[in-house]
Formats: C-alpha cells, sequence, structure tokens
C-alpha cells in the first residue's frame, strides 16, 4: 500500500490551489478520496474575511475568465466541437455538485458535504436550471430518486412546462439548510415563509443577501434570537407600500448596534422611518451602500446623521438624477453636508448621478480629519466643478479615483484639474470618464511623471500620440491601460512602449479604442503587437478604430461611416 501524505501537506496543496482560484481541481480532489475531502471542501466552501465568499470570487461552475486567462485562451482556442463538450460536462459537473450537496444534507452520501459549507448561493441553482444546456438528460440525474420532489413546474409560453427556477431553488435550499452547522452567508430569491424556517437552522449566519426585502417581515426576532454573529444585509428591490415600516421594523428588532453593512442595489421604497431606524446601529454600522435612490430617500438622507462611524458610502441617485438638493431642499441639503463632514472616519465615498453632487462631496474633502482612499463621482459638469477639481488636492491619501463628467475647454476647469490631480501621489486606480475628453499628449505625459504608482489608468483625450509611451513607461506597476482617446499611434511606437517596460508590468492589458481612421494599424501590425505582448509580458493588447457617431460626443470625437453616402452624388 502506497504511503499517504501527512494532513498539513494536503491542506497546504488545497490552500494553494484556492489561491490560484482552481475550483475545478479542488472539486475533484473533494471526489478524489476521504482523505483528501476534508481539506478540499474546506476550501472550495471557504469564506474570505472580506465577505467575497467562492461565489463571488469564482467557484467550480464559473464560466467566466479573468483578463489573465483571456491570453491563454487565445493562444489555444478549442474547436467549435469541443467547445460543446466542454460545457456537457461542465453543465454535469455543476448539477452532480448541487445533487451531492442535497443528498449530503439528507445523510444519503459516503461524506457529509453539506457541512462544509459556508456560503449558499441558491441563485447558482436558478442558473443552472435556466441554462440552456440544462436539458433532460442533466435535469434526469439531478431530480432522481428522493431530489423529485425539489422540481416545481410551471406552465411556459404556448403552454409549454417549464422548472420553475426560484420555487425549485427555495426547496433545495430547505432541504440544504437542515445540516448546514457552519454556514454564513445565505443569499438567492429567498421566500419568507422559507427563510422563516432555515434561521433557527443556521445560527453562524453572518450576511443575508436577499433579492426581495419582502422576506425580511417577521425575521428580526428569529435572527435576534438565533444568528447572534449577524452582521451583514444586502437587499436587491422592496417595492410595496408598507416597505419603508416593515424595513424600520425589522431593524429595530434585530440586536442594537450589531448591523455592520447594508447594501441595497436597487429601489425600496424606503425613507424617513427606515433611515432614524438605522440610528439603532449608529455604533456599529460602517459600511452603508444605498443605489437607486428613491425621491424619498434622497429627500430623507439628512435623517442618516446619526450614522457617524461610516468607512464606506455609497449613495446613487439612480433615475432622479433631475434632482436637486441644493437649490430644491437646501435644508435637506445642509444638513446632509453636515453629516457627512461628521464622518470623519470614511475612507471609501461613492455619488453616482447626483445632479450637483460636487456640492455635496467637495465640504467632505477640506476637512483635515477626514482621509479618503476610494472618491468617486459621476454625473457632474466641469463648469461647476471648480472647487471640488480644487478641494481634490487636499486628499493626499487618495488611492483611487473615479470621476465622470461633462468637460469643456472654455471654462477654465482643466487646468485646476490636472494640477489637483498631479498632487495625488498615491493613486493606484485613475479613471477618468468624459471629464478628460480634452486631455491631450502633455496632460497625459504629465500624469504619468507626477503618478507613479498607477497600476490601473482609463482616461479618454484628444488627439494622442506616441509622444506619451517615454513617460507611461516609467510607471512600473501599470497593469492596464485604457486609452479611450482619439489617437494617432503607429505600430513602432507601441513596440517600442512594451520592450521598454519591466517585469513589474507583467500581464498588462492595453486598449486602444477610438484609433484616428488615418492611423489604422494592418492585421499584421495587431498580430506583431499582440504576440510582443504576450511573449514578453504575457499581457493583452486590444484595437478599435474610431467610427460613426455617438450622441454622448455630440459627434466631437466620431467620424461619420461614409459607406452610408456611396452611392449619393455632391
Amino acid at each position: 500500500m502506497a504511503p499517504l501524505l501527512p494532513d498539513d501537506i494536503l491542506y497546504m496543496i488545497c490552500n494553494e490551489l484556492w489561491h490560484q482560484r482552481d475550483f475545478n481541481t479542488l472539486y475533484s480532489c473533494a471526489l478524489a478520496a476521504k482523505q483528501f475531502a476534508i481539506p478540499a471542501l474546506t476550501n472550495i466552501y471557504r469564506y474570505e474575511i472580506d465577505r467575497k465568499s467562492m461565489h463571488n470570487v469564482s467557484s467550480v461552475t464559473n464560466r467566466g475568465s479573468s483578463d489573465a486567462d483571456v491570453s491563454a485562451q487565445d493562444r489555444a482556442k478549442p474547436t467549435y466541437k469541443a467547445k460543446l463538450q466542454q460545457e456537457d460536462v461542465m453543465i454535469m459537473r455543476w448539477a452532480r455538485l448541487w445533487r451531492m450537496m442535497t443528498l449530503s444534507a439528507l445523510g444519503k452520501t459516503s461524506f457529509p458535504y453539506s457541512r462544509y459549507i459556508r456560503a449558499l448561493n441558491l441563485e447558482d441553482v436558478e442558473a443552472l436550471l435556466e441554462d440552456s444546456k440544462f436539458k433532460d438528460k442533466v435535469s434526469n440525474m439531478l431530480f432522481e430518486g428522493e431530489l423529485g420532489k425539489c422540481k416545481v413546474q410551471t406552465s411556459g409560453p404556448k403552454k409549454t412546462v417549464r422548472i420553475d427556477g426560484g420555487a425549485t431553488a427555495n426547496k433545495i435550499g430547505d432541504i440544504v439548510t437542515t445540516d448546514t452547522p457552519v454556514l454564513e452567508e445565505l443569499s438567492g430569491k429567498i421566500e419568507n415563509e422559507a427563510l422563516l424556517r432555515w434561521i433557527p437552522r443556521i445560527p453562524r449566519l453572518r450576511l443575508l443577501n436577499l433579492w426581495y426585502g419582502g422576506a425580511l417581515v417577521g425575521a428580526g426576532p428569529l435572527l435576534r434570537q438565533y444568528c447572534h454573529e449577524f452582521r451583514h444585509l444586502e437587499l436587491y428591490n422592496w417595492l410595496h407600500p408598507e416597505a419603508d415600516h416593515k424595513f424600520a421594523e425589522f431593524l429595530n428588532e434585530i440586536t442594537p448596534q450589531t448591523l455592520q453593512s447594508l447594501e441595497v442595489f436597487s429601489t425600496l421604497d424606503i425613507a424617513a422611518e427606515s433611515f432614524l431606524a438605522l440610528g439603532c446601529h449608529r455604533e456599529s454600522l460602517t459600511e452603508l451602500k444605498l443605489g437607486s435612490l428613491s425621491l424619498g430617500e434622497m429627500e430623507s438622507l439628512n435623517l442618516l446623521s446619526g450614522c457617524t462611524n461610516l468607512t464606506t458610502l455609497l449613495l446613487d441617485a439612480g433615475t432622479n438624477t433631475h434632482i436637486d438638493l441644493k437649490n430644491r431642499h437646501n435644508d435637506v441639503f445642509m444638513e446632509t453636508v453636515a453629516w457627512l463632514k461628521s464622518c470623519k472616519k470614511l475612507q471609501w465615498i461613492a455619488l453616482r448621478n447626483f445632479r450637483g453632487g460636487q456640492n455635496l462631496i467637495s465640504p467632505i474633502l477640506w476637512e483635515d480629519e477626514i482621509h479618503l482612499k476610494h472618491l468617486e463621482l459621476t454625473g457632474y459638469v466641469m463648469a461647476d466643478a471648480l472647487e471640488f477639481h480644487q478641494a481634490l488636492a487636499n486628499q493626499l491619501s487618495l488611492q483611487e479615483l473615479q470621476l465622470k463628467g461633462d468637460s469643456d475647454e472654455v471654462s477654465g476647469g482643466l487646468p485646476v484639474l490636472v494640477e489637483s490631480l498631479t498632487k495625488l501621489t498615491k493613486l493606484i486606480d485613475l479613471r477618468l470618464q468624459d471629464i478628460s475628453d480634452y486631455f491631450t499628449d502633455e496632460i497625459i505625459s504629465r500624469l504619468a511623471r507626477s503618478l507613479p504608482k498607477l497600476e490601473e489608468w482609463y482616461t479618454s483625450g484628444w488627439g494622442i500620440s506616441d509622444a506619451i509611451w517615454t513617460d507611461v513607461a516609467g510607471l512600473q506597476s501599470l497593469r492596464r491601460l485604457d486609452l479611450a482617446a482619439t489617437s494617432r499611434f503607429t505600430s513602432e511606437g507601441i513596440l517600442d512602449f512594451i520592450l521598454s517596460l519591466g517585469p513589474g508590468n507583467k500581464g498588462l492589458v492595453l486598449a486602444v479604442m477610438m484609433a484616428d481612421v488615418d492611423c489604422d494599424l494592418t492585421e499584421e501590425e495587431q498580430t506583431m503587437i499582440r504576440e510582443m505582448m504576450a511573449s514578453k509580458l504575457d499581457g493583452r493588447f486590444d484595437f478599435q478604430l474610431m467610427r460613426g457617431t455617438d450622441p454622448n460626443y455630440a459627434g466631437r470625437y466620431f467620424y461619420p461611416d461614409v459607406s452610408e453616402y456611396d452611392d449619393e452624388s455632391d
């Protein structure tokens, strides 16, 4: 009999596979031998400290690819037939994974797989059931035997019968949660009655991610009684006349001063009552992200004034971009500014689609006790943002900056913006969209010299040429450069740039997205550049010509497609 590897070696192997996000191999290890199963499963269902669990990072069923994977895939693309076979294998493996986990909760497997689940994402089941490859053979395997009772069918178009993904996922969740003692994260389109049944079964629950907030009705007392570690809540939508009252009731019913983060991805019909109820968690709440704010929410922002321990804040006006708090509700605006200035621990802030959003952020930037690391502002106008651009230079701690707004070349705001950006020497991620439309070679070169730590850089611009490459090559940690600027690059200039890069630029993605049609690169030149990027840096090169008319740019940067007029006479 061959000697067995020590358990600590097996754990080290599986831990390394997890860091490489190689969940396919981990899955195979879990099935290979009982000795391998525990370390493999522990890493498959591993729960990260920052709450980015398996289904957010990668998974056995993940069909996506990172930028690092793309170049390798491009070099070894499978045939169409092979690709179809791979998809068939993947869908079967996907279904077997859920069958194995569900049966293990019923005690029908040789190993208790469900007891190692830390993150249960029922949306993954729905995705499986709705996949085009989920057909009779896979369906019969998944729902064979005892799991047949989980299959819920409903009427489809033209009197057809289809599987109800949401109801079926809830049935599977009903079984799996009976034996998940270490479950910490639960997500999906979970029904209210199901959630109320499951909460007493999962005492280590820390995070709930719910598609519909109505599932929370009546859940507060149960969470308070059974789930003493509950800290994080994520909601997609809750459109109901009583949503504000019911959500406030929930916030008041869970243990006070325990909720650490609340994230809303879409629209909730909440306002004053809910914002006041968040005060019950003013000491514990550090992360607040409110997407697609309703009109009621925008007019009640000042009621969040008790939540001053925030380190992370996102406010998205959604479709209410026409609401100008400063002019329409000045009292709310002033109290909201006072609240934001009192958040001395704030490190990450994003204001999206706020009309006059720069007026809300500027006072924060002048606060010497606030040291931001991430700042995002979208939907503003350069002509109205002189103070905001000046104030940027006061936040020397910034590492990530994202600005999107309407630029101009007549207000005099461009030099102020550029001057402030050159002061932010700790930036590692800089994304400028539209607001940088009038950037020139000189400006981009100056920023490259001033911001030596940049790793990711997205910018627009006008008439950019090979003159920038010498200074951009000095960015020794640059991993991604997106040039959404009208450009006149040559293949020689790009190749010289690549050759001048060092090991810190390994994996670089270079995207030239709006090349001048008069400076088109031939297919041979593009192939040469891509091969050079792959061989020297294991990187990728994307190239696209500037064509057509884009209403977002009012035709400023785009040439018309003259082929439309070839048949017309003068």
